[in-house]
């Protein structure tokens, strides 16, 4: 058996910072339960806009929310409109009963993904959407990893799916990589995301590492 660890959870503090930042000595669970249903919200709600990650930030009286996807445009809405209605939609659902008699709003922060070739959420997904429409698998990771490297940045990239690939009644892994990846070196950034695609005939695990080079 090996021991596995997540790239990222291994560079905390080192490359990659926690994306809930926030301390409180009284309700830790509370606020954590929130920010995980906070994020399955926006995501299900923004799953169209191609959603990156989303960051969290709490101060006294303040909540940012930090979000980042590859089509703003699709969040900000005419005018600005859809930030607002998603604001509003937020605090309602989800602002603690605790603070109900205190000044407390939800502050969005929309960033631009430029490249969406170099994240791994959205390399992901795109692998999840075409195995969905049934796009033979093997061209799916050969395209996608073919997009990847063409990038400068991107000095290596591995995609690997598991479960029944192509209908077949057996489960089984299949995974391509190409380039460098030295997952073991604390200096690498590896952007690795996880991801799933629901088909007729069941569940696809989809995992992407793209290695973007060393950090000093």
């Amino acid at each position: 058996m090996t021991h596995k660890v997540h790239p990222k959870v291994f560079r905390i503090r080192g490359l990659a910072d926690w994306e809930s930042r926030w301390l409180v000595k009284k309700n830790f669970s509370k606020f954590l339960e929130e920010d995980f249903r906070i994020k399955e919200f926006l995501r299900k709600k923004l799953a169209p806009a191609g959603l990156d990650r989303i960051e969290i930030e709490r101060f006294p009286g303040k909540i940012i929310i930090i979000i980042s996807a590859a089509r703003p445009g699709l969040i900000l809405g005419r005018g600005g409109l859809g930030v607002d209605l998603l604001r509003r939609e937020l605090e309602k659902k989800f602002l603690s009963k605790e603070f109900a008699n205190k000044k407390q709003e939800i502050k969005l922060e929309i960033k631009e993904i430029r490249n969406p070739w170099l994240s791994a959420n959205l390399v992901g997904q795109w692998v999840a959407q075409q195995i969905e429409r049934r796009v033979p698998f093997r061209r799916v990771l050969k395209q996608a990893i073919e997009k990847v490297i063409l990038n400068k940045e991107a000095q290596g990239v591995k995609i690997d799916i598991a479960g029944r690939l192509g209908g077949a009644e057996i489960a089984r892994r299949e995974w391509l990589k190409k380039g460098r990846l030295p997952r073991q070196n604390l200096r690498a950034d590896i952007d690795y995301s996880e991801g799933r695609a629901y088909c007729t005939y069941g569940v696809i695990g989809i995992k992407v590492w793209i290695y973007k080079g060393e950090k000093f």
